[in-house]
């Protein structure tokens, strides 16, 4: 299995299959990594022994019925795993926990396997993967290019094919920078929704676990495994549900900055890439709209120019008190400016983010969710070394305001440069859209013909997966008075409904023009098996769950909602009438079309 590729779909169809079992999956890992970090990407690597454990632990367990069963994952080393040190990129720093951080342990009960703790850098202080005394962490597909940070090991782990999927961390854009300078998906769930209980905080109050991954589906089986609320994490939320998914709708709106505001530090690749990204999401059913960065960028700067700095050095004040002099020379010097704040500082950059935030969330009234480069361009190692504030600032451009805006995000590969280096863009949407985001990028994953990337290993094929995080959405059928442009269409929309799909039911069906009107309606009734029905045409809308009640409370009898069968063999719920009622009315089930019907009038 020399050849074989980690993506988390193939490895669950082997394991299903009875091809593949969690031994002959760790003998495949345990052969790709031996001897091989030249690239600096592991701080601590689990030993055969140790790993075996984990798979035999798993030899009475049914694939079926555990979501990550037998799947390698990697942890970045500022997580807890248990009885493995936790480092931070730090060795004076660096303690043994008794116990898995709680999103570590609930991977692990989910099936997952753990193969090692990755290189960051150090403090979780950086976007490059260049500050750390365990070696910068190189670029998969050049070894002179930087694999961005802070999450820098985790990447390169997943690139690399030794692992399935790994864990990072992102405060101001380390879960996103390094899959687009490796050609991952790096998800950046909503804040809260992964636990930080075990995990050392960089800025508490923002901090987010991440995932890397193959895939955007392999994302989402791994968020959907992982999120759960934590009572011991003060900033720990329930997942909520996600209403109207753009990511899998015809038409979707999507906001693009203004072209002055897009920068891309002199990389005319990046900028062509990313122009094509854009016409992408187009050719996907995106409607783009032209949106104002500039609160989105005064945001960002308050990461790193503002008070929320001072959060970093409350994070390691005891440590970074007593021994200065261990701390990464950058690192020292961004945690060091922290003593320029005061609590004043604190509580007029609190003010000023709350103005910065209700100006850009205006933009959620006219688009769906914003792309923007993950960054706007990629430097060597030898070049980051050289200026590592001023560098590692650029790279911060477009993802450090996010978290400060409460906002989810997902890095999404987006090609390749001339010169054979990967480029990524970032989906951003509000609070709680993560799986419309994984959907969408999912589709301009699938969109984008990628090489076969720089190990040699085959590379998954995405397939859309079933809905694994809630919607809070509830879909309706509709033949009649409901539809689009006709006289009671407004009970959908004023209550936030959109058009999903137009297509016809199953040919099981009679169609009647009832009696009285106006509003003209139809009767859509079942027939009995072994009778003569028809196709109907239909639209299918999506509402909010909470409106649903309000709606089916004003539908007149003979009418009443059920459940139909759709041309493709979906069941959803429809319109559907008492068969009473159809005595006096005219079948029109050769018309199938309400529509069709009206023009006859």
């Amino acid at each position: 299995m020399e050849n074989l590729s980690l993506d988390i779909t193939n490895l669950r169809a082997l394991y299903s299959s009875g091809a593949l079992t969690p031994r002959g999956l760790i003998d495949v890992v345990l052969a790709r990594t031996a001897g091989n970090n030249e690239d600096h990407a592991w701080i601590y690597q689990l030993s055969a022994e140790q790993l075996y454990a984990y798979a035999d632990a798993l030899a009475d367990k049914d694939p079926a019925q555990l979501p990550l069963y037998g799947i390698p994952f990697a942890i970045k080393d500022n997580i807890d795993l248990a009885g493995v040190p936790t480092t931070a990129a730090c060795p004076e720093f660096a303690y043994t926990p008794e116990q898995s951080a709680a999103v570590v342990q609930r991977l692990i009960d989910a099936g997952a396997i753990p193969i090692g703790k990755t290189n960051l850098d150090q403090f979780a202080t950086g976007l490059n993967g260049t500050r750390s005394p365990y070696g910068a962490c190189r670029n998969t597909f050049d070894p002179e290019y930087i694999s961005g940070g802070s999450s820098a090991g985790s990447a390169v782990s997943v690139a690399k094919g030794w692992v399935s999927f790994s864990l990072g961390t992102d405060t101001a854009g380390s879960g996103r920078v390094p899959a687009a300078f490796n050609n991952l998906v790096g998800h950046k769930p909503t804040c809260g929704w992964l636990s930080t209980t075990g995990m050392l905080p960089a800025c508490r109050s923002l901090d987010v676990v991440s995932v890397f991954a193959l895939t955007a589906e392999d994302a989402e089986r791994v968020v959907a495994a992982a999120a759960s609320a934590d009572e011991s994490d003060i900033y720990s939320r329930k997942v909520e549900a996600h209403g109207f998914d753009f990511g899998r709708a015809a038409t979707f709106h999507f906001g693009v900055p203004r072209a002055e505001q897009l920068r891309f530090f002199g990389n005319a690749e990046a900028e062509r890439l990313f122009g094509e990204a854009v016409v992408r999401l187009q050719s996907l059913g995106g409607l783009a709209v032209e949106i104002d960065l500039a609160p989105f960028l005064e945001a960002a700067r308050l990461l790193y120019d503002g008070p929320w700095v001072a959060e970093r050095y409350v994070a390691l004040k005891d440590f970074f008190d007593a021994h200065a002099d261990k701390v990464f020379p950058p690192v020292r010097e961004i945690i060091g400016g922290a003593a320029r704040y005061s609590a004043a500082d604190a509580f007029a950059g609190q003010y000023r983010l709350r103005e910065l935030k209700q100006q850009a969330n205006k933009v959620w009234d006219v688009v769906d969710c914003l792309i923007t480069p993950t960054a706007g361009t990629i430097y060597t190692i030898a070049e980051m070394q050289a200026d590592p504030i001023k560098l590692n600032s650029n790279l911060g451009y477009y993802t450090n305001f996010m978290n400060l805006f409460d906002y989810a995000a997902v890095s999404v590969p987006a090609g390749f440069q001339q010169d054979g280096l990967p480029f990524g863009v970032t989906l951003v949407a509000p609070t709680h859209q993560d799986a419309p985001l994984l959907h969408l990028a999912a589709r301009s994953q699938q969109a984008v013909a990628t090489p076969l990337g720089a190990t040699g290993i085959a590379q998954p094929v995405p397939a859309a997966l079933p809905a694994l995080l809630p919607s809070g959405q509830i879909r309706v059928a509709v033949c009649g008075a409901h539809l689009s442009g006709l006289p009671l269409n407004w009970q959908l929309t004023q209550r936030g409904a959109r058009l999903v799909q137009t297509t016809t039911s199953s040919p099981d069906y009679k169609f009647y023009a009832l009696p009285g009107g106006p509003p003209y309606r139809p009767g859509m009734v079942r027939v009995k098996p072994g009778e003569q029905g028809g196709a109907i045409a239909v639209e299918v809308w999506e509402m909010p769950a909470r409106e649903f009640g309000s709606f089916v409370a004003g539908i007149p009898a003979p009418l009443g909602i059920g459940t139909i069968t759709l041309a493709n063999g979906e069941s959803v719920l429809s319109f559907v009438c008492e068969s009473y009622a159809v005595v006096d009315a005219v079948d029109i089930t050769h018309l199938g079309n309400w529509r069709e019907y009206l023009n006859t009038k």
